[in-house]
């Protein structure tokens, strides 16, 4: 009976033994995943910092007082200022930062601020509204990306104190007001109005210009040409009076010749128009047209020759 009670003693002693060993070692190790960081207190105070794989503290003594996110972040601000020129802009930046892998870096980055993205967004309406008010819109626009320099350098400067380092702040977006947008967005319109109607009276005046340059050179050849026709009929009736006085006796003049072959083409040319079965209506005329056709052909033929001698004179 005795031995039966120290059997059962020792049986349970055993199993307290155990499950207590199993909950010394249940509370004192524990897993950290990989970038992630617990602060691990003693008794209330900071006594280390745990980082990924199987750690060990204290049961009772030691407690994990929080964990630290080891990877990059990315914070969102959207701040609404007003530029040099008088116009309310929102402007939101996208701030790219971490906690600094380290032992100060980590303590501090859990101890010294209370809420450190509220802390940042502070930090980045501060810095924007002391840069782009010194600007005008156009320029915030245009020069968005020293606006996003200033932002990161102050806050890498301001918060690396408390464990923080920024990598980039990215200014992703820039919306003035609706009303602002608009008058923008006319004032671009009437500018390109403008330019295509600078360019469009270009095009027009190469266009008329080369028109009239084509039509001056049309009439230049056309004059051309008939010079040259003319002085072509010319040489053939010159030639053809020189022809027919071989041809007949010497005595017969030229003003003889050239009267019979205005009379022979006078006739020619009616005989031609009777071929034709067409009404002809004859018009009234007088020897006297003829003569004076006549005189007229003569004229001709006398400024040829002069133009002749003068182009001779020239090329000597």
């Amino acid at each position: 009976m005795e031995s039966d009670l120290i059997y059962g003693f020792n049986f349970f002693g055993t199993i307290f033994i155990t499950a207590l060993i199993l909950l010394i070692l249940k509370g004192s190790l524990f897993m950290v995943k990989q970038k992630n960081a617990f602060i691990i207190e003693r008794l209330g105070k900071f006594n280390k910092v745990s980082k990924a794989g199987l750690n060990f503290k204290i049961p009772i003594l030691d407690s994990i007082a929080g964990r630290v996110n080891l990877r990059v972040r990315e914070l969102p601000v959207e701040v609404e200022t007003k530029t040099k020129d008088d116009v309310f802009v929102k402007i939101v930046v996208s701030v790219q930062f971490y906690v600094i892998d380290n032992l100060d870096g980590i303590k501090d980055s859990f101890y010294q601020l209370n809420n450190s993205e509220q802390q940042i967004q502070s930090y980045v309406f501060d810095s924007i509204r002391s840069e782009v008010p010194l600007m005008e819109l156009d320029d915030v626009f245009a020069e968005k990306e020293k606006i996003a320099f200033a932002i990161k350098n102050e806050l890498s400067d301001t918060m690396r104190q408390f464990g923080f380092d920024f990598i980039k702040a990215l200014v992703t977006d820039i919306d003035p007001d609706a009303k602002v947008k608009h008058s923008m967005n006319e004032i671009n319109a009437a500018k390109r109005m403008k330019e295509a109607a600078r360019e469009e009276a270009a095009a027009e005046k190469i266009r008329v210009v080369a028109a009239a340059e084509a039509d001056a050179e049309s009439k230049r050849l056309a004059g051309e040409g008939i010079a040259k026709q003319r002085i072509a009929i010319a040489n053939g009736l010159k030639e053809s009076v020189e022809e027919v006085k071989l041809a007949m006796e010497e005595h017969v003049t030229s003003q003889d010749v050239m009267n019979m072959l205005f009379m022979t083409q006078h006739y020619e040319t009616i005989s031609k128009l009777a071929e034709n079965n067409s009404s002809t209506i004859f018009m009234p005329y007088s020897p006297d047209n003829v003569g004076d056709l006549q005189m007229q052909i003569q004229s001709s033929l006398i400024a040829v020759d002069e133009l002749k001698k003068k182009s001779k004179d020239a090329q000597a």
